[in-house]
């Protein structure tokens, strides 16, 4: 029940207040204009961040407020919980980590609500990103765990932080570097976040249910950010998304000395961590900044081979739902043949790319050897 309350709550909550805020956005003149990296062709709203993170807060908010009212009604309980400072360590350690989620996403999307706003420069975004993640950091957002191959699960230790920093700005750049398509990062976003739930859920239900509460978010975002998209998340509502994502994630599988358990996050979030890592990598090469904007992005490459946006965009849903569903196939004991449909759908979505490739091949004339 908790669940349907969060998915619902977050979806009809952004679809009522993302026309509003889009006005708003028009009115004050918050809007991205068109250029040469661009897709759009006409000024948009830039600031749709603010509805996904109203309907997220709202929706969890409320579910709480309901367990408080009346903590007999099914697993609402469990959302009212980190909130209830009892005599253990680990029930404040539980609600620590809770407030570290919600305090840190408000954070992360002021500063990226700043940028949509004034342009911060890429310095001054990482330094107050690092700020807040020594803030969380000390509440229990924490990377604990590496997988690392050959030698398992190791310890952190001393570098706990600045591999938190590192995770938490890492996925949080990943996920605002992979907007660059009408409706891309808030579906990527939206996978992520189911398959996170899932996988959080059995250990950390109340953090799952923040995952519950983006994906509602970002799926009912999508009615107004699929192409063609009639306003744009911004920095401030990518950077929401990519530190939720990210925190849920540490807490709920990188604090577990489990080889398996600690590869999940990096299969459920492996498009925009490794897109960012290939375009950083290919920048430094040719010797320029890592934050130097070009078209390198997978979703750019993408585009030069052709595809349209929509295709473009389907092929990247579909190919983060395949990486995501080895994590599920790897945690469930059913997630073979939801890896094996995600398969066929990957199959589906890339034909453009590989049919006319196998044409050519077909076509090519047989070399008949000499008699």
């Amino acid at each position: 029940m908790d669940t349907a309350i969060a998915f619902s709550m977050s979806l009809i909550i952004v679809l009522l207040v993302t026309p509003q805020v889009r006005s708003l956005g028009l009115k004050w003149g918050y809007v991205d204009q068109p250029g040469q990296r661009k897709v759009h062709h006409r000024p948009m709203v830039r600031v749709g961040g603010i509805a996904i993170v109203l309907a997220t807060l709202l929706s969890l908010m409320t579910l709480y407020g309901l367990a408080v009212l009346n903590p007999e009604i099914g697993g609402l309980v469990t959302v009212a919980d980190p909130f209830r400072f009892n005599h253990s360590s680990a029930d404040i350690s539980q609600t620590l980590q809770f407030a570290g989620v919600i305090i840190g996403s408000i954070l992360f999307f002021m500063i990226g609500l700043a940028d949509d706003i004034f342009s911060l420069s890429a310095s001054k975004r990482l330094l107050l990103q690092a700020i807040v993640t020594c803030c969380v950091w000390s509440l229990g957002i924490r990377v604990e765990q590496l997988p690392i191959p050959w030698l398992g699960a190791c310890s952190t230790g001393i570098f706990s932080l600045p591999l938190t920093f590192l995770w938490l700005a890492g996925v949080t750049n990943a996920i605002n570097w992979i907007d660059g398509l009408d409706g891309l990062a808030s579906g990527v976003s939206s996978i992520a976040a189911g398959l996170l739930a899932l996988l959080c859920w059995q250990s950390h239900p109340a953090i799952a249910l923040v995952a519950v509460a983006l994906m509602g978010a970002t799926l009912g975002f999508l009615r107004y950010n699929a192409n063609p998209a009639q306003i744009f998340m911004g920095d401030g509502g990518s950077y929401f998304i990519g530190y939720v994502l990210a925190s849920v994630s540490a807490i709920g599988l990188m604090q577990q000395a489990n080889f398996t358990t600690l590869l999940l996050p990096y299969l459920v979030l492996a498009v925009p961590i490794i897109d960012m890592a290939r375009v950083i990598l290919t920048r430094l090469s040719d010797r320029k900044s890592p934050f130097f904007a070009d078209q390198r992005h997978l979703h750019h490459r993408l585009l030069q081979t052709g595809l349209s946006v929509k295709s473009a965009v389907y092929l990247i849903y579909s190919l983060a739902l395949w990486l995501g569903s080895w994590a599920i196939a790897l945690h469930f004991s059913y997630g073979l043949p939801f890896l094996a449909l995600s398969s066929l759908l990957l199959i589906a979505t890339s034909q453009s790319l590989w049919k006319p490739l196998l044409s050519n091949l077909l076509r090519q004339p047989s070399i008949i050897p000499p008699q």
